[in-house]
């Protein structure tokens, strides 16, 4: 922080209203319930690989791209239900994900299926980031797709 601090003295730049800190800052203990209660609606490509890895997966991977993305790559075991329709769902816990964080197909899927009355959480960083870490995967370009890992990019 100190050094940002001094880098700012220097600056002859005018001193602008901070974008961060222009809303207030909640509490420590809003903040925990917020993020508490994003963990009910969401997981990640990691603690999903985990699961499936360890034999722990207690939920359906719902694949919601389009049926010729599905064909091409998918998470092991998934279905594919594009947009979360047209599928006869079991009453398990069901983690859809989309292409990626950019796509908010995985967002529309979960409202359509959560409204249909099935308990749903959203994969983060969908199908990139599945791939980007490394975890397996199954298709007809499953063999170029597991090439894209980036495990110095995440870690």
């Amino acid at each position: 922080m100190g050094h940002w601090r001094a880098v700012r003295a220097r600056s002859t730049l005018p001193l602008m209203t901070s974008l961060v800190t222009r809303t207030p800052v909640a509490t420590p203990e809003e903040a925990n319930e917020h993020f508490e209660r994003r963990l009910a609606f969401e997981t990640d490509a990691a603690d999903v690989a985990r699961d499936v890895r360890m034999g722990a997966a207690e939920f359906v991977i719902v694949d919601v791209r389009s049926a010729e993305a599905f064909a091409a790559g998918h998470l092991p075991g998934a279905i594919s239900a594009p947009g979360g329709l047209g599928t006869d769902f079991p009453d398990d816990l069901l983690v859809v994900y989309c292409w990626g964080p950019g796509c908010n197909g995985s967002q529309r899927a979960a409202a359509r299926l959560s409204a249909q009355g099935h308990r749903v959480k959203e994969m983060l960083g969908g199908f990139e980031y599945w791939v980007r870490e490394g975890h397996p995967v199954e298709g007809t370009a499953a063999e170029p797709l597991s090439r894209r890992a980036d495990h110095e990019l995440v870690g």
